[in-house]
């Protein structure tokens, strides 16, 4: 699933402390596709903080019962991160990618210099989240490509089991290829676990399902200092500086992270660039049918791009 909204525009989320420099980061309901359609809860990109590490756009939707169907749409200089937890999309792309994803399956993405894709699924509950990852300016212009995974690697310790989906979690690595330092995983929560973090990354959590709490690391002779439980909804973002973090509880939660990501991006509707003119570029080649290839064997139009907006857009880093 991709940005379907009929007029892009920046988003204003909600930003709270939550102590020890962590925020929370409230996000925003979005209908995707018309008044029928899914609601997501966009808590990437934000009013305050547009990204975590190179992870620049986070939905998460479900569990609800409804039927998907997102016409072919254009990508460019980023990757598409498909995780499930209930529910099976399929996607098709202008590479000729015909690909079911279920719960614990990756499908990944990356557009590079141009890709376009749908996504449909029967009536089911559908429950996951859809993020993007930036490409840093060395590969942004890389060819486009997309990656199945199956099966992916599990770094277990006391209290959790963490599935590791992008990236590298406590020495485990995922065979997804990333182009940036960063770590993407679900972590199952069964009791109390202290989840290895790298203190170079800053790193977000969101609950997927289940109860989690986010403990803080106070000195056992005092007790753990209990921050409270994660709510559903809100993604809380963790500065770097942190080798660690406790959760309790018996659930789900994804955890993104990366090295804080350096370059200023411009991003609007489904594209990544750099430049007004750029994305005004990319937004014209779909227009005119070009650049993107064409999506085979989905039953309908492609989604036309929406209205460039009267102010040009402009460059922003990852936090404002």
């Amino acid at each position: 699933m991709s940005n379907l909204e009929r007029d892009p525009r920046e988003i204003r989320c909600a930003t709270t402390g939550t102590g020890e420099g962590a925020e929370m980061l409230t996000g925003r309901e979005v209908p995707l596709g018309g008044p029928r359609a899914m609601t997501v809860r966009r808590t990437l990109p934000g009013a305050h903080r547009r990204m975590i590490g190179a992870w620049c756009f986070v939905d998460a939707y479900g569990p609800q019962r409804a039927t998907m169907r997102v016409p072919p749409h254009p990508h460019t200089g980023l990757q598409t991160v498909s995780w499930l937890v209930a529910g099976e999309v399929l996607h098709r792309d202008s590479l000729g990618t015909l690909q079911e994803i279920r719960p614990g399956q990756l499908n990944l993405m990356t557009a590079g210099r141009g890709i376009s894709h749908s996504e449909e699924s029967p009536e089911t509950v559908l429950h996951g989240v859809q993020l993007w990852v930036a490409l840093p300016d060395a590969h942004r212009h890389t060819g486009p490509g997309f990656e199945h995974h199956p099966d992916l690697p599990v770094l277990s310790g006391p209290g959790f089991a963490a599935t590791v989906v992008m990236g590298s979690l406590g020495g485990v690595t995922s065979p997804a290829t990333a182009y940036s330092p960063l770590v993407g995983a679900e972590v199952a929560v069964d009791g109390m676990g202290e989840v290895p973090l790298d203190p170079a990354y800053e790193h977000g959590l969101l609950l997927l399902d289940g109860e989690a709490a986010l403990v803080g690391p106070g000195p056992s002779e005092y007790g753990p200092l209990e921050y409270g439980p994660l709510e559903y909804g809100p993604l809380v973002y963790l500065p770097p500086g942190r080798a660690a973090v406790r959760l309790s509880g018996r659930g789900r939660v994804l955890l993104i992270g990366g090295e804080p990501f350096g370059e200023e991006l411009v991003m609007w509707w489904n594209f990544v660039g750099r430049s007004h003119d750029e994305i005004a570029a990319f937004r014209k080649e779909w227009a005119e049918g070009e650049g993107f290839g064409a999506v085979e064997g989905f039953d309908g139009a492609p989604l036309p791009a929406p209205v460039l907006p009267g102010t040009r857009l402009k460059p922003r880093g990852r936090v404002r």
